[in-house]
């Protein structure tokens, strides 16, 4: 059973940086493919960037690309996020989620995924 764990969310002030990290127990990065999303209080969780199973580069959303920057370490079972230039429209719960089994015209869907973290509250304000 894979399983996920989010650290790093905090209070940040507009134009700051913030570092997530996602641990992963019970799989292999090379047979998941990992994701970002948020949610933010009465919104629909919004995609957020993306790792394909096969690797290779990041699938980001058009509101945090150039700003955000997924990675993983296959050794260390993990996947972070670096999120920089934060904006108020960041604050939200930013949960990582995981699929055995997704294809890349997918990524974005949150439906796909079947492996998910408890979340990490991130806000960004002065």
């Amino acid at each position: 059973q894979v399983q996920l764990g989010e650290s790093g969310g905090g209070l940040v002030q507009p134009g700051g940086s913030l570092r997530l990290a996602c641990t992963i127990s019970g799989g292999t990065l090379t047979n998941l493919a990992t994701a970002w999303f948020r949610q933010s209080p009465g919104q629909q969780r919004e995609f957020v960037a993306a790792f394909p199973r096969s690797g290779g580069r990041g699938i980001y959303a058009e509101s945090v690309r150039g700003r955000f920057t997924i990675s993983r370490d296959s050794a260390k079972k993990t996947v972070e996020l670096q999120m920089n230039s934060l904006e108020p429209e960041d604050t939200a719960v930013y949960y990582c989620a995981a699929s055995r089994s997704i294809i890349l015209s997918s990524i974005r869907n949150d439906a796909q995924y079947a492996y998910w973290g408890q979340g990490t509250q991130v806000t960004v304000s002065s």
